[in-house]
């Protein structure tokens, strides 16, 4: 049911168990704003820096059937070595994130439209290396700017991480409501 990688999950693997009612608990570690766009059913959103920061606490209840599940895979990762360090193993992450399970054709719960911040940053990046080009032809030394972002772009790639995206998930546009970890723990016991 998994795939190759023994710590990822298929969309298809986890349709599956949820149909036949051994659905895993399916933490979502994107943002308010991006959980409340689309999530998988039954899913309880923890954002990352929420976990990070509560990992431990969180982790005493938890068990090893969780399936943590972010955009593309990238940030569940990150929240999988987190919990690994908090003592808990074995745990799955959804090969592709809410990409690969919107692709799928499997079911979400929809709320408000957002642009995605991936395509938030594109914009951003792209119109001030636009516009400090344009810029550049009448004055000396601001097409660096657009030096600068392609630089950030580059780094944001090799590092996998976006100080431009963290920045934008804290606009109120892209919160959503606030994440209370004493909710999120007792949903969690709820659900034993």
């Amino acid at each position: 049911m998994t795939t190759a990688n023994d710590t990822t999950f298929t969309p298809a693997a986890l349709q599956h168990l949820i149909k036949t009612g051994q659905a895993p608990r399916l933490l979502d570690v994107r943002t308010p704003g991006e959980f409340q766009t689309s999530h998988i059913p039954g899913a309880c959103n923890v954002p990352l820096d929420t976990l990070r920061e509560h990992r431990m606490e969180l982790g005493r209840h938890l068990d090893e059937n969780v399936v943590l599940v972010c955009r593309s895979g990238a940030r569940a990762t990150q929240a999988e070595e987190a919990l690994a360090d908090a003592g808990l193993p074995n745990l799955r992450v959804l090969d592709g994130g809410m990409m690969a399970w919107e692709a799928s054709g499997a079911p979400a719960n929809r709320g408000p439209q957002r642009w995605e911040l991936e395509r938030q940053v594109r914009l951003i990046a792209g119109s001030v290396v636009l516009v400090s080009g344009v810029v550049g032809f009448f004055v000396p030394g601001v097409h660096l700017i657009g030096t600068a972002i392609g630089a950030g772009l580059t780094f944001a790639a090799l590092s996998n991480t976006c100080a431009m995206g963290m920045m934008l998930s804290k606009l109120p546009y892209n919160r959503g409501p606030r994440t209370d970890i004493h909710t999120v723990i007792t949903s969690l016991r709820d659900r034993s």
